[in-house]
């Protein structure tokens, strides 16, 4: 350009019928903007005989003279509905042909479970009635038939139930099951692949995250039929606790389908509030 760079560009409403060549030269070979007559300084947009141009000599950047040429000539492409524009149709012109268009999307929140108040006692046996016992040798949970006079080995279960939003109304209830009291939950832990274990946890476990340490304490309980229950992973969806066919094996957690027993009842059930 044969000029200084302009600053401060407005654009303005005006009905007055005078008109100014300036801004652009009629030459065909030439892209220079004469600025030495200053009141041709003050001149039209083409686009239309309503709208003036108006330019303030100030030094601004190359970038911004860039942007205003670039909206500049959208808005000469751009073809009105009516011989008259009002200032509403002006801003609107402009704010098509200048404002970029961003696409947001949306971020999941990180599942949270929160305690309730209610917690239920039970006794927990596979289908075909073998009770889930403590093992004395290791911190693990064994499904053994008891006999007569046994009954004393029973491990009574506290299956302390949450709320979360992520979770739909009429699905699973998410729990943490744990030995009534003691401090000993049982937890899905991934060595080489899903196992469960007894792990000793200190804490009241009001909230718990997705994504927390204590997030393999978390199961999805689904009653089905009378009185079945399958207790699903939280933190490894698809693998369930199980039993074996046959007596006294570990419990232990498995994908479905498999041969092993994953529906459990409750027995001698008491719901507690604290």
């Amino acid at each position: 350009m044969a000029c200084d760079l302009y600053e401060t560009i407005t654009l303005t409403y005006d009905h007055a019928s005078e008109t100014d060549s300036a801004f652009y030269s009629d030459s065909a070979d030439s892209d220079e903007m004469d600025c030495s007559d200053q009141p041709a300084m003050s001149c039209r947009c083409d686009m239309h005989e309503g709208i003036k141009l108006v330019m303030s000599k100030h030094p601004s950047s190359m970038k911004q003279v860039v942007n205003i040429f670039i909206a500049l000539k959208r808005m000469k492409h751009v073809k009105p509905k009516s011989s008259e524009f009002g200032e509403e149709e002006v801003l609107n012109i402009i704010m098509e042909n200048v404002i970029r268009e961003r696409r947001m999307e949306a971020v999941e929140a990180t599942p949270s479970y929160d305690k309730s108040s209610t917690t239920l006692q039970c006794n927990i046996c596979d289908q075909f009635k073998k009770t889930l016992v403590k093992s004395s040798a290791s911190p693990r949970l064994m499904a053994v038939t008891l006999r007569d006079g046994n009954s004393d080995i029973k491990v009574r279960f506290s299956l302390s139930t949450y709320v979360s939003p992520s979770v739909k109304p009429n699905a699973s209830q998410p729990v943490c099951l744990s030995i009534s009291n003691s401090n000993l939950y049982l937890a899905c832990t991934n060595d080489s692949s899903p196992h469960l274990v007894l792990e000793e946890i200190t804490g009241t476990l009001n909230t718990i995250k997705a994504g927390d340490p204590h997030e393999n304490l978390l199961f999805f309980r689904r009653e089905t039929g009378v009185a079945n229950n399958t207790f699903e992973s939280v933190k490894y969806p698809g693998w369930f606790i199980s039993t074996d066919y046959e007596d006294s094996k570990w419990v232990e957690m498995c994908q479905v389908p498999s041969s092993r027993l994953t529906n459990f009842t409750l027995e001698d059930k008491q719901q507690m509030r604290s």
